[in-house]
Parts: structure tokens; C-alpha cells; sequence
């Protein structure tokens, strides 16, 4: 049953990563969890906005655009109401096997937690005005943030949405389950 989905989202993440597909889609109405011992970049930007599901319920949340994303370990889990009951697709990718790295990425959560530092942070700044992270700007007048260097340790978030140009995963292991597991 997963096979065709999971499929089906690598065939949409490859499109995107070869700009074929734009990454602005409607987004699903299940948030997901990702989490990372360790997350550093070299730009962060961040802007409020609202996601839309298909059924046109909006979604509140942070736009994080992530210059050059460099993760110790990555984990993703959603959880999903099947005919089977309650199914969990989790992905997890780096630690052992080595470090995971995104350019490009940016993540539309509704919450992230963690002990971070910034470099050179701009707060207030005007949303259409920022470019620390190339191609990520919001609306003239909204409320924006943007920051040098960045060190984030402990990450945990709510997502809706993350997309990037090109994803390297070393040590890919994704597993789709009844068991209930998640990253935190």
C-alpha cells in the first residue's frame, strides 16, 4: 500500500530538485515531526505565513529558509488514518553513516525547539527585504528575521512542509508501520 506513495514522493522530490516541479504545492493536512541532534547553516530566514490544505483550511506558520543546511541526523515521522488503522511513516538518515545536508531547504513549521546561536540577527526586519537565503523573501511589510551562521542543537518541530534543491541522505532508512513510532 505505501510502496506507490512513497514512489510517488520520490518522483515529486526528484522533479523538484531538477526544478521541473515547483515546490509550492497545497499541503497534505497531517503535520509531521522532524528532529536533529545538530543542525548548522551558513543563512537563515524566516517569515510568517499561511499554508493551504486542499480543502482550503489554512495552516499558520513560520517560513524557515535554510541556506546551506548541514544535520548530524535527520528524522521525519507523520502519522496517517488508514483502513488498517493508524499508520506511522518515518525516515531517518545520517548519524553513523554520516552527516545529512540540504541546500536550499526551507521548512513551513508551526513550532521548533531547540538551544540555538545566530550570527549577525536581523529582527524586524521587512519580510520582501531579506536575503540571507536566496529566493526566500515574503510580502513588503510583514515581519521577517534573518541571521548569519546558525547552530541549532536538540532541534524538535511541527512541519507542514519542507522541500530543498538537492537532499543528501546518507544511511536512508524509511520504515511505514502500525507500531506508532515517532522521532520524539
Amino acid at each position: 500500500m505505501a510502496v506507490p506513495a512513497v514512489a510517488a514522493v520520490a518522483a515529486m522530490a526528484t522533479a523538484m530538485a531538477h526544478g521541473a516541479l515547483a515546490a509550492s504545492f497545497a499541503v497534505s493536512g497531517t503535520n509531521f515531526q522532524v528532529a536533529s541532534g545538530k543542525l548548522t547553516s551558513k543563512g537563515l530566514s524566516s517569515f510568517v505565513q499561511t499554508d493551504r490544505s486542499v480543502d482550503g483550511k489554512g495552516h499558520p506558520v513560520s517560513l524557515l529558509g535554510i541556506g546551506e543546511a548541514r544535520l548530524s541526523d535527520i528524522c521525519q515521522a507523520a502519522s496517517v488514518r488508514t483502513p488498517l488503522g493508524e499508520v506511522t511513516f518515518r525516515l531517518r538518515a545520517g548519524g553513523d553513516a554520516g552527516e545529512v545536508s540540504a541546500s536550499r531547504l526551507v521548512i513551513d513549521g508551526e513550532d521548533l525547539v531547540g538551544d540555538a546561536t545566530f550570527g549577525t540577527a536581523q529582527i524586524g526586519r521587512d519580510a520582501s527585504t531579506l536575503d540571507a537565503v536566496s529566493g526566500v523573501g515574503g510580502d513588503a511589510g510583514a515581519f521577517g528575521l534573518q541571521a548569519g551562521d546558525i547552530t541549532v542543537a536538540g532541534v524538535r518541530s511541527h512541519a507542514w512542509s519542507a522541500t530543498g534543491g538537492n537532499f543528501r541522505l546518507p544511511g536512508l532508512r524509511l520504515d511505514v508501520g502500525l507500531d506508532g513510532k515517532k522521532c520524539f
